[in-house]
């Protein structure tokens, strides 16, 4: 059925599951240890990942060194 403006109305749109399937992909966690490394990081990875997130810090650790730049920042 086409509205009246001549392009197809919602209920005419339909697409198979298999089809939708190849557009969306979930990303799957390969194990379990990958599952528990993305949940639980280390605090020396939280703290790189801080200093990262962080300009000044993330410019400033090429340059000294990331314990120096992270405790400059967030010490």
């Amino acid at each position: 059925p086409k509205d009246l403006l001549g392009s197809p109305s919602a209920d005419s749109i339909k697409i198979k599951k298999e089809v939708a399937n190849t557009f969306v992909k979930r990303q799957k966690r390969s194990s379990l240890y990958e599952w528990y490394y993305e949940y639980y990081k280390s605090p020396m990875e939280q703290m790189h990942e801080r200093c990262e997130n962080y300009p000044p810090c993330d410019y400033l650790s090429d340059q000294i060194g990331f314990s120096m730049a992270y405790n400059r920042f967030f010490g």
